[in-house]
């Protein structure tokens, strides 16, 4: 009863702060990792308990409330979320542990069971570099007196192991022989350093091993090197997403200018013309300002709310649709029947880029939580016979608004140009994917960064080619 008790009043005190402000609190990515923990594994332990008692009614309820609880699958995504951060943003898990990001409304911390936890999720998903950044820290803290129920021998078998399939065998020997030294009768780590020495020792009858390479460890500022993965940008990616390598000079910057635009003289535009503003000059990207008001933002939330579900991406090779990591984020289509506000809106969008929608797709809302992004992605399909463009063609233009501003992190950056454009509340960006000639402009490959701290919500509307033709007519050569 007294750890039932003790669980109910750090629940408690967890509920008065995140009721108060859920959007503000939960927009901390650790406070969300750490909520959706509470729910799946630390609830586990609350029912282990609780199923002590022969108390049927409670056992009941308890079993009905739980399958509206976050699963392991839920902590597993929350934790690589903040892996995601981590990496995108260069942030090493002491600052994640203590909370200490830009723009963060609430405080919070990791324990070392925490980061202990993030460590075992990222080894069994084969992600030795996660591993050992996290256990190092869970060790950090552990070694500066944390009071924690897990212990060094715990940590040191998860990160001695680690380090060896990261390919430092001298620390993975080091770091074994310490374990030894806590815990004598660790059968595996027995067996692992007998390995490990047996293996040293061949390589260096083999001359494979440098000798000096225990002073001087395969790593950066005492941080293994990050391993490569399947995007080959993903440097510059990351890289405009920390707000680095923009590509924007004094002479590109002189091209670019404001002005009010009436949608070539529309009716609807003349008394009240859009503030437009250039953020790019080749491909040409504009900006909007005040393209939706508060009260049309909140409407197209809460109707989107209900009908939000995983995001999915179109195989390439399949063409069939399905969920990806690459790919973080909720979206649900609107149509006109559920508001009068979807119509207005549709129709404002419709007399700012004076493109029929006629052809054009529902307007999608999708919602980037913690860590949520989009990696680089092309808006066109590329697939010469996809069966979805033969009647209305394919995407030639994107219209993306923002419904919310982003304390840190989620900016749409395009890798091949160096752009970075941030989200403002209220603005909406503009450009083609296509030229004129209905050939693909691959410049456009843009992504959706990472959202580091808050929630951005986006409001996107596909234009298509037909319906076009008189509108944007073909220019004289291919890339005009």
């Amino acid at each position: 009863m007294s750890k039932i008790k003790r669980w109910a009043e750090k629940l408690e005190a967890l509920t008065s702060t995140s009721t108060s402000d859920p959007e503000g609190y939960l927009g901390h990515p650790v406070n969300a990792y750490k909520l959706v923990k509470r729910m799946n594994t630390d609830w586990q332990e609350l029912e282990r308990i609780v199923l002590q008692d022969p108390a049927d009614g409670f056992i009941n309820n308890l079993t009905v409330q739980k399958q509206y609880f976050p699963s392991e699958e839920d902590e597993a995504g929350a934790a690589k979320a903040l892996m995601r951060l981590q990496d995108t943003y260069k942030l090493d898990p002491d600052s994640i542990s203590k909370g200490k990001l830009p723009g963060v409304k609430h405080s919070a911390f990791l324990t070392a069971e925490d980061c202990f936890d993030m460590g075992k999720i990222a080894y069994n998903d084969g992600d030795y570099y996660h591993t050992v950044l996290w256990m190092q820290q869970a060790l950090k803290q552990i070694d500066e007196g944390e009071d924690t129920d897990i212990s060094k021998s715990e940590v040191l078998d998860y990160l001695s192991y680690s380090v060896f399939q990261l390919g430092d065998l001298f620390r993975a020997i080091e770091l074994t022989r310490r374990l030894i030294a806590l815990d004598p009768t660790h059968e595996r780590a027995g067996g692992n350093l007998h390995y490990f020495e047996a293996l040293l020792e061949k390589e260096q009858h083999e001359g494979k091993v440098n000798k000096t390479a225990f002073e001087e460890p395969k790593t950066v500022s005492g941080i293994y090197e990050r391993p490569p993965d399947y995007l080959p940008e993903r440097e510059v990616y990351e890289a405009l997403c920390r707000g680095e390598g923009v590509k924007m000079t004094n002479r590109r910057q002189k091209r670019l200018h404001c002005r009010y635009q009436d949608g070539n003289r529309n009716p609807r535009l003349l008394l009240a013309p859009i503030k437009e503003e250039d953020e790019w000059d080749s491909p040409h990207i504009v900006r909007h300002y005040d393209v939706l008001s508060h009260e049309e933002i909140e409407t197209i939330k809460e109707l989107a709310k209900p009908k939000l579900a995983r995001a999915s991406i179109i195989n390439s090779v399949t063409g069939i649709q399905e969920p990806a990591m690459y790919r973080v984020s909720k979206s649900a289509w609107l149509e006109e029947e559920d508001s009068a506000v979807i119509v207005r809106v549709n129709q404002r969008i419709e007399d700012i880029t004076g493109l029929t929608a006629k052809t054009a797709e529902l307007l999608q809302i999708a919602n980037y939580g913690v860590g949520g992004q989009y990696e680089p992605h092309f808006d066109f399909s590329r697939r010469p016979f996809d069966s979805n463009l033969r009647t209305d063609g394919n995407r030639v233009a994107t219209y993306l608004a923002y419904m919310s501003d982003v304390p840190a992190g989620g900016a749409t950056v395009f890798p091949d140009f160096g752009a970075a454009i941030w989200p403002k509340k209220g603005t909406a960006v503009f450009w083609y994917n296509l030229f004129r000639s209905g050939e693909g402009d691959y410049r456009t490959r843009h992504a959706a960064c990472p959202v580091l701290v808050g929630s951005k919500w986006v409001a996107n509307k596909w234009f298509h080619e037909r319906g076009q033709e008189f509108i944007r007519p073909c220019g004289l050569t291919e890339v005009d």
